[in-house]
């Protein structure tokens, strides 16, 4: 395996009851680069993850993580590596200073005070140290789970929707500190719902019932989509949203704030389909542009391409 990436597998497949969770997955990540990882749910990201990590074995499939077998080195695998998962999964009736002192006897960290103090300061959590765990908001808890899975120094980070449930500012506040690790060599893949989020990747791979669908950069991968979009603003647009869905000629529509994102990959098609929408509402007074497609656009029709779950026993 090549020594450029942090984590190089191929072909990973993972069964649960001889149903495929996870057909064939291929993932290759350079060190200091965050990738996000992205899909529906059920589509088999956490499972790729926890393979990755050596939390459980692939049925098929082969790689390295850190430059360690994936298949026979999992635990100095996950010696070297943070995983936070989607569940707060500390002590809530011990501190934040108690839980952090637990993880790092477990980890047998040296200097356990001096490390402490400055995960707790870098992590601005130092005058909540006394706190229990179990009273803390959503993005507290979250900043305690990132200390904890951080304060060992990982150079790989694996992070499992983190965010989910937690204010606007404390998942901005998080982004800056996953992007601060990363330009001190950490290499980080999380798993998100959030647009926004993905958008703060280096790279991005799309999973949907167990396929990889793409993976890139956001750019590349609007670009690959070859798809395109219109947007209609007006009064009326919203009221034209069913009719628009229904007709063949559209591939997606869906709106976003105040607008009607409608996309596809015939221009001329689209705008027919707009055309038979507005003529039969009798509804004309609705602006339309041609945008750039959005992220967002371009998984809903990654999505609807996939057909659905395909996933049968094997």
């Amino acid at each position: 395996m090549s020594e450029e990436y942090v984590i190089d597998v191929q072909g990973l497949v993972k069964r649960f009851a001889n149903k495929i969770a996870v057909n064939s997955v291929d993932l290759q990540l350079k060190k200091g680069e965050v990738w996000g990882f992205l899909g529906p749910n059920g589509s088999g990201k956490t499972t790729t993850i926890r393979m990755i990590c050596g939390l459980l074995h692939a049925d098929e499939g082969h790689g390295t993580c850190l430059g360690l077998d994936i298949q026979k080195d999992a635990e100095q695998i996950r010696r070297q590596t943070g995983y936070m998962t989607q569940r707060f999964s500390f002590w809530s009736d011990l501190s934040i200073r108690e839980n952090l002192e637990f993880v790092a006897r477990l980890y047998q960290i040296k200097n356990k005070r001096q490390v402490i103090d400055d995960t707790l300061k870098k992590l601005g959590l130092f005058d909540r140290q006394k706190q229990l765990a179990g009273a803390l908001s959503g993005g507290w808890k979250q900043r305690l789970a990132l200390a904890a899975v951080t304060m060992h120094k990982p150079k790989l980070l694996l992070l499992d929707e983190p965010t989910a449930g937690v204010d606007p500012q404390a998942r901005r506040d998080f982004w800056d500190e996953i992007h601060r690790l990363s330009l001190d060599g950490m290499t980080v893949l999380v798993s998100t719902h959030y647009m926004d989020e993905a958008e703060r990747c280096d790279q991005i791979a799309y999973l949907a019932y167990g396929e990889l669908i793409t993976k890139g950069s956001v750019q590349q991968i609007i670009d690959q989509s070859e798809l395109v979009t219109i947007k209609g603003v007006g009064s009326q647009v919203r009221a034209l949203l069913s009719e628009i869905k229904n007709n063949t000629n559209i591939e997606q529509a869906s709106y976003f704030g105040s607008a009607l994102h409608v996309s596809g990959h015939d221009m001329t098609l689209i705008k027919q389909g707009i055309e038979q929408a507005q003529t039969k509402l009798n509804i004309h007074d609705i602006q339309w542009q041609e945008v750039s497609p959005t992220l967002e656009d371009v998984f809903i029709a990654l999505t609807q391409r996939t057909g659905g779950d395909k996933r049968g026993h094997g």
